[in-house]
């Protein structure tokens, strides 16, 4: 045998490089690895600095829900732990991420893989999903979702995007780029962690409604309903999570229920184990009982019934919460509130209204708000729910403060009934509380329950303290409120009570100041409480220096702002402040009655603001023209020396009471004494016309008070001014009692013509012209003068001459007498 010969090793090559081990406990280090060549080295880097950002996993466990992250674990056994997120901002820092984003798309799948897993992982933090979007990285992430990468590559990419899909930018980046189509693919992996990261994606991406409809496009309903029956209850809270989203659209409703999706959501209701599951469960159906044909099918197999069983014996407070909002969703369309009506629905929540939660008050609440636009759900609430509501107008919660008042408003709008049921569930006293809460729809509802029961006087006039309670809301700076309130103030401020509750308030100059409201309602609202508040002489006297007739003015030269209440409410203004509109008008009608305390100051100037009696009166003697004032006073006689002191008849000013004293308390006047001196000496009826060419004699009339007639050639030489100078004079004041003058001109004649008519059912107005000229004018109606009954005269306006034939009647644009009148 040949001796073996020994065969001899090869060395190695002399260019290759000894293998070699290396251990580095800094991430710095490592992170200088992701640069190498070797796929080896980089596989391995990855993997370490995985490792090192993910201190935290999960654990999959059946039916349990997603385990607590490892590090929450440790921390509860006391031991310390590193923050992951403080790692992946060291990651970032040491500048990891850009060559990260070059191996995603490596061509090594073991790098590729390792590489998306700390994209997956990284993605979680705030600093790195903005770096992120200005590498736009999401083309390449999406790109590891293709049916040929591994499961696990699935689920890092799907993170990472469910991380990004947080923020906006991301959103429209990822749906641009395509990414739902094969998101919607993996809700089909046998993967959980896979379906998990998907659904949770799509979950974000379907708050764009762009992404709601390409859900739809994409035909996802079906493989969404199929992650209901996962035994993971992450997976069916967000696959519930999206539905409450995409369930928004009346197109993709109808696809669920055409894949039986109720019955899906059903089965989870029913079963007591998903309770869990049940408030977003409801949240999806509460969208689709928005749909008639959804609500019917649910009534014809019972599934409505169950519904509202189910809210009202369940004891979980957010599912109660949860069954009364779609109820309310449900009742905002005619049919499905007939449908509810059908199905007793009052019964339901009416009982959730006397829960002990108060987000399930609120809920009930602003369900009973929605269903009474159904009359007889309407009429039913009120006989049970009004108390209850009326009690919750006190909880402390604001916003079941909020929701009560809001359905006792809707209630009682357009229902006496319903009305009364809130008085006698003493409801008054709340309501007026409930108008300083801290909400402002709060406070414009209860002002509407209020305004609501002013509608009925019996009820208005039981409720006391709302004026004085109005006036907070009047001054709001929300419009809601303004208006309610003025509407308030509109429906309470036709008694006189009322009106003199405001102004004590000193509510009328927040009133004032919304007329000058941008806002149409508030300002129409507002226009409405003047014109109503103007009815008494002090309260449009306080108006009217509060300058809401020159507000309204303006308001109706402008065809843009006026409005229905406007013109009415300066109309009203004026007509209860008469020495104000024959001032600033030059015209009293026949329907402007003069009383006690009327004054002509004579023509004002636009702008040019009327001041008061008593500012005149205070005045020093001027110039200008004297102002007149109608003042009947008790006789002389019976006045003590102070009364005598301060009445104007004897150069004093007199105070408003004295000046406006009621008719009973007028028992003789220089104004009314011509009168009564005419009756006495002739013994006729106060008033009578004759047909004829000359006066009867021996009769009285305003002319011989103020001078007797006047020949038209010598009406110079008529020194009335003269008269009334030395009038003036003797009392120390520019105003001037009417009853002192016994030279007048036109404008003092025909004012006093017009007081006495006014007073003895004369109707005629009072009308001013130029140069010192003015005129009363007696219509005839129903073929006689307004006032004067028994008389066929043909229909026609008559000035009444006082100047050069006393007492004649004469046609408008005649110089010649037609027929006199005789006082």
């Amino acid at each position: 045998m040949g001796k073996k010969v020994k065969k001899e090793v090869e060395p190695p090559p002399k260019d290759v490089f000894d293998p070699l081990s290396i251990e580095s406990k800094k991430a710095a280090t490592v992170v200088l690895m992701l640069n190498s060549p070797e796929e080896e080295v980089l596989a391995k880097a990855c993997d370490a600095i995985y490792k090192f950002a993910s201190k935290e996993h999960y654990f999959h466990s059946r039916r349990s829900s997603w385990e607590q992250p490892a590090s929450i674990i440790a921390t509860c056994l006391g031991i310390k732990q590193v923050s992951s997120d403080e790692n992946k901002v060291t990651l970032l820092s040491l500048g990891a991420v850009e060559p990260l984003f070059k191996l995603v798309s490596h061509e090594d799948p073991l790098v590729r893989r390792n590489a998306i897993m700390v994209f997956g992982i990284m993605a979680s933090n705030n600093d790195v999903r903005k770096l992120l979007r200005e590498l736009d990285v999401t083309n390449s992430v999406i790109a590891r979702l293709a049916p040929e990468e591994d499961i696990v590559v699935h689920e890092f990419a799907s993170l990472c995007l469910a991380h990004m899909a947080v923020e906006y930018t991301s959103k429209v980046q990822i749906f641009e780029q395509g990414g739902l189509e094969p998101l919607i693919r993996l809700l089909s992996s046998p993967d959980p962690d896979v379906k998990k990261n998907s659904v949770e994606c799509i979950y974000h991406l379907v708050q764009d409604f762009q992404s709601r409809a390409a859900v739809r496009e994409l035909n996802a309903i079906p493989a969404l309903l199929e992650l209901l029956k996962s035994e993971y209850p992450v997976v069916q809270l967000l696959a519930l999570k999206t539905f409450g989203v995409i369930s928004n659209d009346r197109e993709t409703r109808i696809i669920l229920r055409e894949n039986q999706g109720l019955d899906h959501l059903f089965k989870i209701l029913e079963t007591k184990e998903f309770n869990d599951l049940h408030v977003e469960a409801l949240a999806v159906v509460a969208n689709c009982l928005e749909d008639v044909d959804t609500m019917q099918l649910l009534q014809q197999t019972g599934g409505l019934k169950k519904l509202l069983s189910f809210a009202e014996m369940s004891t979980i407070p957010d599912i109660q919460k949860n069954a009364a909002k779609a109820i309310t969703k449900a009742a905002y369309d005619p049919e499905n509130r007939k449908i509810l009506h059908e199905e007793e629905i009052e019964k339901c929540l009416i009982t959730l209204l006397g829960t002990d939660n108060d987000g399930a008050k609120a809920a009930a609440s602003q369900a009973i708000s929605a269903m009474c636009e159904n009359l007889a759900s309407k009429d039913a609430f009120g006989i049970q729910g009004i108390p209850q509501l009326v009690q919750l107008l006190s909880s402390e919660n604001e916003e079941v403060k909020e929701a009560a008042a809001i359905a006792l408003a809707n209630l009682t709008t357009a229902s006496p009934g319903n009305a009364s049921a809130v008085a006698e569930a003493e409801g008054i006293e709340p309501l007026i509380n409930v108008l300083s809460a801290k909400r402002d729809e709060t406070v414009a509802n209860a002002a509407t329950v209020l305004t609501n029961m002013a509608t009925q006087e019996p009820l208005r006039l039981s409720i006391h303290g709302v004026m004085n309670a109005i006036v907070e809301p009047l001054q709001s700076t929300n419009s809601l409120v303004q208006s309610k309130a003025a509407l308030t103030v509109a429906a309470f401020g036709c008694d006189a009570d009322a009106r003199t509750e405001l102004r004590n308030a000193s509510g009328l100059e927040p009133l004032v100041k919304l007329l000058h409201s941008k806002n149409d309602e508030v300002r129409r609202n507002a226009c409405w409480a003047v014109m109503v508040c103007a009815s008494d002489e002090l309260t449009a006297v306080e108006l009217c220096r509060l300058g809401a007739l020159d507000i309204l003015e303006e308001i109706n030269l402008s065809t843009g702002r006026k409005n229905n209440f406007s013109e009415g409410a300066l109309d009203k203004l004026l007509d209860n402040n008469l020495s104000q509109k024959y001032s600033q008008m030059g015209y009293l009608s026949s329907s402007n009655i003069i009383t006690d305390g009327f004054y002509d100051y004579g023509q004002v100037k636009p702008g040019v603001k009327l001041l008061s009696l008593e500012e005149l009166s205070i005045q020093e003697l001027n110039d200008h023209r004297a102002i007149i004032l109608v003042n009947a006073k008790l006789p002389e006689a019976s006045l003590s020396a102070e009364d005598k002191s301060q009445d104007l008849s004897y150069g004093r000013t007199t105070s408003s009471s004295s000046i406006r004293k009621s008719s009973k308390e007028r028992a003789s006047s220089a104004v009314v004494s011509p009168v009564e001196e005419k009756q006495e000496s002739s013994g006729r009826s106060p008033s009578s016309l004759s047909k004829s060419s000359t006066r009867e004699k021996g009769s009285r009339f305003v002319a011989d008070k103020m001078g007797g007639p006047i020949e038209r050639d010598k009406l110079h030489e008529f020194s009335w001014e003269l008269h009334i100078s030395e009038i003036e004079f003797e009392l120390k004041c520019n105003v001037v009692p009417i009853g002192k003058i016994k030279k007048g001109t036109f404008y003092h004649r025909a004012l006093l013509f017009k007081v006495i008519a006014d007073r003895i059912g004369i109707g005629c107005s009072l009308v001013r012209g130029e140069y010192g000229r003015a005129w009363n004018e007696v219509k005839l109606v129903d073929d006689s003068p307004q006032g004067i009954t028994g008389l066929l005269l043909p229909p026609q306006t008559y000035i009444v001459e006082l100047m050069y034939q006393p007492g004649c009647l004469m046609k408008q644009g005649s110089a010649e007498a037609d027929y006199y009148l005789c006082i």
